[in-house]
């Protein structure tokens, strides 16, 4: 290996730290906006003249727009470039915060929420294929920390900008904010972001069945999960008819997509490397707790301390600080020693921390509780994007595309059962104390689940990308 390649492996050099400066601001946008709108229901109800019912659409709407787009984006990819799709994504994503600031009535803001959701969809996964080929395997770990920290902070802090927003200006300004933001990011992107090896080249048709199954099911499975959430429960017909629905045209992709084989919306042969199954496995179990704890502690000190909801939202932002503090430190001992230690580490302290928040009801002093969010994001950060980065490590480049589609989904798809799975056990149960037990049990299943990642920094050969 040359002497480039030597030092590239140890540290990462200027060109790719500003690359991920530069996705990190569209990024920053797509995800704060999974949870800015959340504190602000009521509000919108009562400026809109509409129900509850209603307006939870605000939030549905672009939940269930990330879900459908989100399986077409490596195909995408290689069809447009990944520059292009990044370039659009933001564009449309801030056109779309615009037209939220501007809407009239809550009819026109749900559909300028499905607009954001169709093109927030776009930013994570081509960002993540953009560095991951970039970067290569052996320097995965340290450079997704640069789009991974946003990723995990921005929904933790969402509830925080939400709050002060609506506490001291207008609620329109939680989506004017994302315009000179988009504006700069596209700008900076058409500038920074490397040109596209032969755009437009590949030869693959789009599967269009496969999008017809997966989009349509991952969107049912959402709103049902979605509106367990609400009603408490999965027995109502509303909900499980929906999952019901989800889970059946899921299955009959995964069917349908084994026959296709390289052809597929998604190839499952993916899944036969033991990394990128666990990699999906831990991130799908991380965001059942990041999103279900980050439901009932909100609930907990709003309902049971009467604490404000800005109040509560500083409180999880002690979690954002300790996944900040641990992400990078994390990203480059997963390059030096695997991330198998790593990630099992992080989801040991995510236990942990979630194991004292167990005893919130019983009187646990508010000190112990900054402790266990402090612990819980420095689990985080040890464990989420180490993770992530792992199920690059064994495919092609060429393969980067996919893979970031696919890793989306499981992380979107468990933040939805995470909230909606805490808010039927609180809902059954009328103990914070039992769902945050649940959400223990759920954290070290993922860690058991982390064993299966690669134990040693040694990348085959013949996977490694090839030099563009």
């Amino acid at each position: 290996m040359s002497t480039r390649s030597t030092t590239q492996h140890e540290r990462i050099d200027p060109y790719l730290l500003k690359l991920g400066l530069v996705l990190v601001l569209g990024i920053v946008m797509s995800m704060l906006d999974t949870t800015i709108v959340n504190v602000a229901l009521d509000t919108l109800g009562q400026d809109l003249d509409a129900g509850l019912a209603t307006t939870q659409w605000v939030v549905t709407g672009y939940m269930l727009a990330l879900a459908v787009v989100i399986p077409a984006t490596g195909w995408l990819t290689d069809r447009y470039g990944a520059k292009r799709l990044f370039v659009l994504g933001v564009g449309l994503f801030t056109a779309g915060s615009g037209l939220c600031a501007a809407a009239w009535d809550v009819d026109s803001l749900i559909t300028f929420r499905v607009v954001q959701g169709m093109a927030g969809a776009l930013l994570m996964p081509v960002a993540q294929t953009i560095l991951a080929r970039a970067a290569g395997p052996e320097r995965m770990g340290r450079v997704m920390t640069l789009v991974g920290v946003p990723a995990l902070l921005a929904p933790i802090l969402g509830p925080v900008a939400g709050g002060l927003i609506v506490d001291h200006l207008t609620w329109r300004w939680m989506f004017l904010i994302n315009v000179p933001v988009g504006v700069a990011s596209v700008l900076i992107s058409l500038r920074r972001l490397p040109a596209d090896p032969r755009p437009g080249q590949s030869g693959q048709r789009f599967d269009f069945g496969g999008l017809a199954l997966l989009g349509p099911g991952l969107a049912l499975l959402v709103y049902g999960l979605s509106g367990a959430g609400r009603a408490g429960t999965f027995d109502d017909a509303g909900v499980w008819g929906p999952m019901a629905g989800g889970a059946l045209l899921v299955a009959l992709f995964v069917g349908y997509a084994g026959a296709r084989g390289e052809r597929a919306l998604i190839p499952l042969a993916y899944f036969r490397d033991r990394a990128f199954a666990s990699a999906g496995t831990v991130g799908f179990m991380i965001s059942i707790s990041v999103f279900g704890v980050m439901l009932l502690l909100p609930l907990y000190y709003q309902q049971i301390q009467h604490d404000s909801a800005l109040s509560a939202g500083l409180l999880l932002a002690l979690q954002g600080l300790g996944t900040a503090v641990s992400m990078p430190v994390a990203g480059a001992l997963a390059d030096k020693v695997g991330p198998r230690r790593v990630v099992v580490t992080g989801m040991t302290l995510v236990a942990l921390g979630t194991l004292v928040l167990t005893q919130v009801q019983a009187g646990v002093p508010s000190w112990a509780v900054a402790v266990a969010l402090v612990v819980r994001g420095l689990g985080f950060g040890a464990a989420m994007m180490p993770a992530m980065a792992a199920g690059y490590r064994n495919l092609p480049a060429s393969a980067a595309g996919h893979a970031s589609s696919v890793l989306q989904i499981f992380s979107r798809v468990g933040g939805t059962i995470g909230a909606a799975l805490m808010a039927v056990i609180l809902a059954q149960a009328g103990d914070f104390g039992i769902a945050l037990w649940y959400a223990t049990a759920i954290t070290a299943a993922g860690a058991l689940g982390a064993l299966l990642l690669p134990g040693g920094d040694t990348v085959p050969a013949h996977t490694q990308p090839k030099e563009q």
